[in-house]
């Protein structure tokens, strides 16, 4: 017995660790999350042969369409309009630091020329060109952060094995052939972190998709390690709804700010890496047409403030149209969030979550010993800020420099303003005692 037991310790003691093995972010992550959390706004771009069919990025899924026949799409993509240029301009205007573009969406198809796939931009499509190339350098050359979105699941590989989504599309074998997948994903990510430059994040999605096969092992730590060895500034993400992983960099939020869970996609705790949250700008990630539903600017901007707020990113979804153009509205909101950040944008960048919680009437942020209020919905010309001991040296209107009387109380401090605010976000700065 005590063979046995001397046995099972020996085991234990090879087998354990591999799994309680601790990532440790090197210098060069540690700087490009702080990066990351400075730039506080990205633009999400879906775009693939789903756009096409202007329904969406799960059609392919949603309408059980054959693999086989779906892939004919491509034959068909030419997007004459697109121009890199053009998009990285309008979205650099708009006052985000970085996008994050679909390389690779559930429907399988590459939108960067693969040497492990003919089903791709470049061999597959009469458009020939390499997007990503082109947008990657056009990002590198106007000073944007580029990250890549990359899925975990394929609709279309016959590889790949199936989850609860795809599986009326007509691959033959359910069950795939993992060992093969797993290759040619890591070989995708190979591509994608030699051949495009400085990349800032691989931001992976489909984990949920095997939720029901809790035995799943989708072997993340090693490919965490692949494109850490790779890029190690390279930031790791991972939309799975859950809590982080060992080798994840980033926090991801869908459709949330965090802490919330009104979509029912993020009842996660709230980690303390970076966090980011995504949203839609209408109500889909991909191209459909007949969604004109696009949030106002106003509720753009409360939702990046809130995000702020709570020391998250935040990362707003276009879905451009199959011709390259991104949407007119779309292109109206970034102009007119620009405008706004052109004023407000020192309260938002390089700023943490305040020291003062979100209360009903806004959020605060802050740098040093600068709190900025951001007072989104109030009815009335004062203000209590719970600020404790803390003393308010000087406060002021931002916008305006106008001088502010901050009374003190118990508990706080009383902040009086001229009139009911009204702006889209009053924003009031306070110098405060360290």
């Amino acid at each position: 017995m005590k063979i046995q037991f001397l046995s099972l310790l020996l085991l234990l003691s090879v087998a354990l660790p591999a799994k309680s093995q601790t990532y440790q972010p090197t210098e060069e992550n540690m700087k490009s999350r702080e990066e990351f959390q400075d730039s506080k706004f990205g633009i999400f771009l879906h775009w693939g042969l789903y756009s096409m069919l202007a329904t969406g990025e799960w059609t392919m899924t949603n309408n059980n369409l054959n693999y086989k026949e779906y892939a004919k799409l491509a034959g068909g993509f030419y997007p004459s309009k697109f121009d890199a240029a053009k998009w990285v301009a309008a979205i650099k205007a708009s006052g985000a630091k970085y996008i994050c573009f679909t390389s690779r969406h559930h429907e399988g198809f590459s939108m960067f020329h693969t040497r492990f796939s003919d089903y791709n931009i470049v061999d597959a499509t009469p458009f020939k060109r390499d997007i990503v190339k082109e947008l990657a350098d056009e990002c590198h050359k106007q000073g944007i952060r580029l990250h890549f979105y990359y899925s975990h699941i394929d609709w279309y590989r016959e590889d790949a094995p199936q989850g609860r989504t795809g599986r009326g599309t007509g691959r033959p074998n359910p069950n795939g052939d993992w060992s093969s997948y797993y290759q040619f994903m890591n070989n995708q990510l190979t591509e994608l972190l030699t051949n495009y430059g400085k990349i800032g994040a691989i931001w992976f999605d489909g984990w949920w998709d095997q939720d029901q096969n809790p035995d799943f092992d989708w072997q993340l730590p090693e490919q965490y390690t692949l494109i850490h060895r790779l890029q190690p500034a390279c930031l790791v993400g991972n939309n799975h709804h859950q809590m982080p992983n060992a080798g994840e960099d980033i926090q991801i939020f869908e459709r949330d700010l965090p802490g919330e869970n009104n979509a029912g996609l993020s009842g996660q705790n709230v980690s303390a890496l970076p966090l980011e949250t995504c949203e839609t700008m209408n109500g889909m990630w991909g191209y459909k047409i007949t969604d004109q539903n696009y949030k106002s600017t106003k509720t753009l901007i409360h939702y990046l403030v809130k995000a702020a707020g709570k020391n998250a990113n935040l990362l707003m979804n276009i879905g451009p149209q199959p011709d390259g153009e991104l949407p007119e509205t779309a292109l109206q909101r970034l102009a007119e969030v620009g405008e706004w950040m052109k004023t407000y944008g020192e309260t938002i960048y390089g700023t943490r979550g305040g020291r003062i919680a979100p209360h009903a009437w806004g959020v605060t942020t802050q740098k040093g010993n600068k709190l900025y209020v951001h007072i989104l919905d109030l009815q009335d010309k004062t203000l209590f800020l719970p600020l404790g001991d803390k003393k308010v040296k000087k406060a002021v209107s931002f916008a305006d420099r106008r001088p502010l009387k901050a009374q003190k109380c118990e508990g706080g401090v009383t902040l009086s303003l001229p009139e009911v605010p009204t702006d889209i976000d009053k924003v009031v700065e306070l110098e405060i005692s360290d």
